[in-house]
């Protein structure tokens, strides 16, 4: 598991993140992929409700608050496969 997986698990479950409307997984390229759901966060493949694939920074940006899901996704910086009504739900999540 590389350093990027094991921080975005870490600072999640610091923050105590779940999700309880189903299974995300969060995808960095070449680095590996950590699933949120209704248990916590932790790092794997896990099929997923809805995957979100971006680089670690944008990732890192979302979840300090310092870039909005919309804006990433709308500028290409954050793809999203699943239902975007889902992904609203998650954005809530991780507020």
């Amino acid at each position: 598991m590389s350093d990027m997986i094991q921080a975005a698990v870490a600072m999640l479950t610091e923050r105590g993140t779940v999700f309880p409307d189903g299974v995300a997984k969060f995808v960095l390229p070449g680095h590996g992929a950590f699933v949120l759901d209704p248990q916590g966060v932790r790092a794997g493949d896990d099929p997923a409700d809805i995957t979100l694939t971006a680089e670690a920074e944008v990732f890192r940006a979302l979840f300090e608050g310092t870039l909005k899901p919309m804006p990433a996704y709308l500028s290409g910086k954050l793809q999203i496969e699943g239902s975007m009504g889902l992904a609203m739900k998650l954005a809530q999540a991780l507020a």
